[in-house]
């Protein structure tokens, strides 16, 4: 049945490599089912019900776009609501409350309503390939310059944000991170200082776990031994784990006995389920509106568009100009989810970059999506068991992954101005500014300025110049 429906022979893929894949996916991403619920209410400051709505919708809209992306698009691309676009929607939400003075749900769920015309919007672009004219409009070798952009963002999201440690140090306010904190401390001994003796010997095990799984990966990648990724993350949660019960005199497991493995429907139904305020929508203003839409309809594309083309040309699925096959499904997809998360009561829904790790252990087709979109639905009964997967197993896969799609920059023509420019600056904004969708603007107003002024302006096209001038506005101009 799995051969016919996703053409595994075709892609030079099987059953196995294909479950391990979505499985390995699932593992870099499973962090988003409790933190996008606690960036949405503020840690849970906004009432239990509301967070076990939107964590019922990461799930339930996560589910159905990988579907689509299953079975529509046939690709292994994973998808779940955005970071940065969580909490931005999170930002405006506050906003909202701010002007209106309604309550904090009840400004969530006008906000919604963005989100939900945002989806549509991308529904009917992508039905009548709005969307993908767009990625053909990118010129070549800005794509080519995208997988290694999110080869760098994925390594400093390993080493940088993924993990953060709260420590008494500080009074438990701001996290201390491995590279930042750790490799960036004067001595070994100024950070002791700074974190105290439980939060060092916390980023001790941080540090020693994250280069076990990292080494692990790479030993058993060179051997070809396939789903090296995920087995890498295993060794890692298992060394995290013996290391919490031997040196922090802690239990890894503690949470399991007080968890609750019955899904919240109830709270769903309460607070997110279709819970749309157009009252409070009228009252937001239409000038703000439109620029939320507009704003929100940028970011969450070309998010989109650099994953689907960064990963795409890592995983060899595009052609000889750059283009994958099914793109329109794909971000079809993509645009469904983003429906469904604001029916259930999430913020936008893209593709995810992780998606990179289950491409990198062999995912070749839709059978990866459906493997991780089946996951997120059973995180509805087992998210406290995805909870205890280490921060630091998963930064290993998250550096592994980013290092190898480095790799693309040899199909980058450095000897070329044009070229190097753009990708230069992608390689450092997209790390830096956290977002893909905005280091492809920089990189396309950079080509679009470098070729108009090198007497090249005939070589833009015209859906070049409109993107880059939407950025440019984008950047500078809205309010």
């Amino acid at each position: 049945m799995f051969e016919k429906v996703f053409k595994l022979s075709e892609n030079g893929t099987n059953v196995k490599t294909e479950l391990v894949a979505g499985l390995t996916t699932f593992m870099t991403m499973a962090y988003i089912i409790a933190l996008n619920p606690n960036l949405l209410t503020n840690f849970g400051a906004e009432g239990s019900q509301l967070w076990n709505g939107v964590f019922m919708a990461t799930c339930i809209a996560s589910a159905v776009g990988m579907f689509c992306m299953a079975f529509l698009a046939n690709k292994p691309f994973c998808m779940a609501p955005g970071m940065g676009l969580n909490s931005f929607f999170a930002v405006v939400v506050g906003n909202i409350v701010a002007m209106t003075g309604m309550t904090y749900v009840a400004s969530f769920q006008a906000a919604l309503i963005i989100i939900l015309v945002e989806g549509i919007v991308f529904v009917v672009l992508s039905i009548f390939n709005v969307r993908e004219k767009i990625v053909e409009s990118i010129p070549l070798g800005i794509r080519l310059g995208i997988s290694p952009a999110i080869g760098l963002m994925l390594m400093n999201i390993g080493l940088g944000s993924n993990v953060g440690i709260y420590a008494e140090g500080n009074g438990f306010t701001t996290p201390f991170f491995v590279m930042r904190d750790f490799f960036g401390a004067l001595t070994p001994s100024v950070l002791h200082s700074n974190m105290g003796d439980a939060g060092y010997a916390t980023m001790i095990l941080t540090v020693i776990t994250m280069f076990v799984g990292l080494f692990a990966i790479v030993a058993m990648a060179k051997k070809g031994i396939k789903g090296a990724v995920l087995f890498g993350m295993l060794i890692a949660s298992v060394v995290y784990w013996a290391g919490s019960f031997a040196f922090l005199n802690t239990n890894p497991f503690a949470s399991l006995a007080t968890a609750s493995f019955l899904p919240p429907f109830a709270d769903m139904m309460e607070t997110t389920f279709f819970k749309f305020n157009f009252a409070g929508f009228l009252e937001i203003g239409w000038f703000t509106v439109i620029t939320l839409m507009v704003t929100f309809c940028i970011i969450d594309m070309f998010d989109t568009i650099g994953t689907l083309v960064g990963t795409a040309s890592r995983a060899n699925m595009v052609d000889e100009n750059g283009n994958m096959p099914n793109m329109k499904e794909a971000l079809l997809s993509d645009a469904i989810g983003t429906i469904t998360g604001a029916c259930t009561g999430t913020s936008t829904v893209t593709t995810f970059v992780e998606s990179a790790s289950g491409v990198e252990a062999g995912g070749r087709t839709g059978l990866t999506a459906l493997t991780c979109g089946v996951l997120f639905l059973a995180c509805m009964f087992i998210a406290p068991i995805a909870a205890i997967i280490p921060a630091a197993a998963t930064s290993a896969a998250l550096i592994y992954v980013g290092v190898l799609m480095l790799q693309g920059l040899k199909n980058v023509n450095f000897d070329d101005m044009d070229q190097m420019v753009p990708v230069a600056l992608m390689l450092i904004g997209m790390p830096i500014s956290g977002s893909i969708g905005h280091a492809i603007g920089i990189g396309l107003i950079s080509y679009t300025i470098m070729k108009v002024f090198g007497g090249k302006a005939k070589e833009v096209s015209v859906l070049t110049y409109a993107i880059s001038a939407l950025f440019l506005v984008k950047f500078f101009l809205a309010v």
